[in-house]
């Protein structure tokens, strides 16, 4: 009954596999070696475990594959990451892991994976054939960049044909998807579409996809998905800076009609205005921000859940997420506004009063109450601690050493390199037009934006990011004033 406490933990060391690559972007080489053989000497996935497909992927395959990459770059950006006689280990143990999560994807009729798998016998009997849309369309990333490394088209294919499969079923009068479907009938059981829990990374995938892989369709599918988005789930002023009108806010709507389903924003929402970052539609990215950031002012956390109608949070609990620092991250990266150090300082600083606990840091167990929960989730390491360090330290080498860096939905960080954009198989789907024929990769843009990838202009680097009579409005809205 309690929502945040979860069947992601495995028993296989989670937190220490998660910031295995947090170390090394704080350049501590002696501590993620250290970190490195604990895992290549006790971590073993042959466990009567059953774990969620999405958590085992994006938290503990991910975090292999970005620490693999890290040791084995001939550059070493971070200082020298290397292990002594290092035979890519983390390499088979990301394999073993991946080859155990198979079974997920074996017995549906629609190719979208079971929610859940055991590591040891596959498929529980009594489970459950729903699943939600970003937990089956959100393993593209981890599964291609392993099936790049070893030259095995398996995991690329099974993670493909589910985003496929989705991307088929959406609404043919809105384009838009639900948030819940049923793996065997392909029946959409949550006909939610909005931008947070249940649906989120789905859309970050279709263009992290695409950066790594350089796959067309895949930004053919998110240019088609970020129009939709903006068609019937934006509200407000249509420009973010100038005009009249509401803020712009994401809404949660029916898939079929776009009508308004509920009054409520959740907080994974938060990492939208970093997506919008990525595809240079930095002015809407601004004041998408500041809407979370004004409640986050309020309460010194984002609550879970945030009825924005009532101006009160639905449901309490902040487990120490990153969303909003990410978002805060890429906007001071696209911005360089020290407005975005200012919002930096403030979460550190609230992190540090409300949340740090004797051995590490809290979730909260209610935002306006401050109590604390025994329980530090993996992704305060591998994603907040990240984030906050990287967007403090400008000298870092994910900014200086001209190499270019992506970051997973978890955070970890894998070089944009020539390896992933080449696959050694002819074409990732039977039936597909001849490989020979994909053409050159159309233009990285989002349909209906404002900036169209323009780094905001010098002069307005020292004022705020959005106009003071605009930022009033947005802490108004959330009962900041």
């Amino acid at each position: 009954s309690n929502l945040n406490i979860n069947d992601v933990l495995g028993n296989y060391s989670l937190t220490l596999i998660d910031a295995l690559d947090t170390l090394a972007v704080m350049g501590n080489s002696s501590e993620f070696q250290k970190a490195v053989k604990l895992v290549i000497d006790t971590v073993s996935f042959d466990k009567d475990s059953t774990v969620q497909v999405f958590e085992a992927t994006i938290r503990v395959l991910g975090s292999l594959l970005s620490a693999h990459i890290i040791i084995t770059d001939t550059k070493q950006p971070f200082g020298d990451m290397t292990i002594k006689d290092y035979d890519n280990e983390l390499l088979h143990l990301a394999h073993d892991l991946a080859v155990r999560l198979l079974p997920a994807f074996e017995n549906t009729k629609t190719g979208i994976p079971y929610p859940r798998v055991n590591l040891k016998k596959g498929v529980p009997p009594d489970s459950h054939n729903e699943t939600c849309t970003a937990g089956a369309g959100s393993l593209l990333v981890e599964f291609g960049i392993l099936s790049r490394l070893l030259g095995d088209s398996t995991f690329e294919w099974v993670a493909r044909r589910a985003v496929k499969a989705l991307w088929s079923l959406r609404s043919n009068n809105t384009g838009l998807l639900g948030n819940v479907v049923n793996i065997q009938t392909g029946h959409w059981v949550g006909k939610q579409s909005g931008l947070g829990a249940g649906s989120d990374s789905f859309y970050e995938y279709l263009l992290k996809s695409y950066i790594l892989f350089g796959e067309k369709e895949d930004l053919e599918m998110f240019n088609a998905a970020y129009q939709n988005i903006q068609n019937h789930l934006r509200r407000g002023r249509e420009a973010c800076n100038e005009g009249e009108g509401d803020p712009p806010l994401y809404v949660n709507v029916n898939m079929y009609t776009g009508q308004l389903m509920n009054t409520w924003i959740d907080s994974l929402q938060a990492f939208f205005p970093g997506l919008q970052v990525l595809i240079g539609d930095v002015e809407d990215a601004i004041c998408l921000h500041a809407f979370y950031y004004a409640i986050w002012k309020r309460y010194g956390a984002l609550p879970e859940r945030y009825n924005w109608q009532l101006q009160a949070p639905d449901v309490p609990f902040y487990p120490l997420r990153p969303e909003l620092v990410e978002s805060t991250y890429l906007l001071y990266q696209a911005t360089k506004n020290p407005f975005y150090l200012h919002v930096g300082m403030d979460i550190l600083q609230s992190l540090e009063k409300y949340t740090k606990a004797k051995c590490g840091y809290a979730t909260l167990h209610h935002v306006v109450e401050k109590t604390k929960e025994d329980r530090m989730e993996s992704f305060f390491l591998s994603e907040t601690c990240k984030y906050l360090y990287l967007l403090f330290d400008e000298e870092n080498p994910v900014h200086k050493s001209g190499n270019k860096f992506m970051f997973t939905t978890e955070g970890h960080i894998v070089s944009v390199d020539e390896r992933f954009r080449n696959s050694l198989w002819e074409d990732i789907l039977p039936g597909e037009e001849d490989s020979a024929e994909k053409t050159k990769p159309t233009e990285l843009k989002a349909a209906n934006f404002s900036s169209n990838c323009n780094r905001v202009p010098d002069e307005r680097r020292y004022l705020l990011p959005l106009k003071s009579n605009y930022m009033r409005q947005i802490d108004r809205m959330v009962g900041l004033i």
